[in-house]
């Protein structure tokens, strides 16, 4: 028997510092207080001071090795203990011979065969649990998007809905709040402490009921933000 350990990184290989920060806070939210999930680059360890992941290349093999919780590409998060395997020392050398020849780094694809996919299917051929559901989640989410693009533009319409609701109500406050002005001010009635004017904040409102929300320039970075690295070591002998 032979403890399976999993090692779990933030995707922080990203040129922009921005980028990275953006997607340590999301992991931290996502996964850290909600437990939801996040953005993360898993590789698996058995035997050895090894682990195991798989990265896009543009030929060969995308499985590759380095010394665990060391991938310079990422910061290190944790260790995830999956369970103990009963294959020997030989056998994972054959199921990682195997592995390298069915996942050639060209196919790699972010939702759909990406490193905690083949980290996945490793743990299936070890005999011990799969990753936890929240290292991959996103990658599932994206999947399951096909399923439901139907109704995508119909929730966005209705939270759009939603938004210029609230902002006229809200721009209506303020509007009274400009009306009662010269009126002191109570508990039940706030003064604008942080020295804003009400005239200011309904022409905020009002722009926002004119041009509805947008969505933040974050988004489009993180999107560059997977784990398409090059193999740090690539295993030429198992092809």
């Amino acid at each position: 028997m032979k403890e399976v350990i999993l090692h779990v990184y933030d995707v922080t290989n990203s040129e922009s510092e921005k980028t990275n920060n953006t997607i340590l806070q999301i992991n931290r939210v996502f996964k850290d207080r909600i437990g939801l999930g996040g953005i993360f680059h898993s590789a698996v360890q058995v035997y050895g001071e090894e682990e195991w992941s798989f990265g896009f290349c543009e030929n060969g093999t995308g499985v590759f090795s380095c010394p665990p919780s060391k991938n310079p590409m990422y910061t290190y998060r944790e260790r995830i203990l999956l369970g103990e395997t009963n294959c020997s020392i030989l056998k994972v050398s054959q199921i990682l011979r195997e592995l390298s020849r069915e996942w050639p780094g060209d196919s790699y694809d972010l939702l759909s065969k990406n490193c905690n996919h083949f980290c996945d299917a490793f743990c299936e051929r070890l005999g011990v649990p799969k990753l936890p559901g929240w290292v991959n989640r996103f990658a599932s989410v994206g999947d399951a998007a096909v399923v439901v693009a139907g109704n995508t533009a119909l929730r966005l319409r209705q939270a759009k809905t939603e938004i210029v609701t609230a902002s006229k109500v809200a721009y209506r406050f303020m509007a009274g709040l400009a009306s009662n002005s010269n009126s002191p001010a109570t508990p039940e009635s706030p003064n604008n402490s942080n020295g804003s004017s009400p005239r200011f904040q309904g022409t905020w409102f009002r722009n926002l009921i004119s041009v509805g929300a947008k969505p933040s320039g974050s988004a489009s970075e993180v999107s560059g933000g997977d784990d398409d690295t090059l193999p740090l070591r690539q295993q030429k002998s198992m092809k």
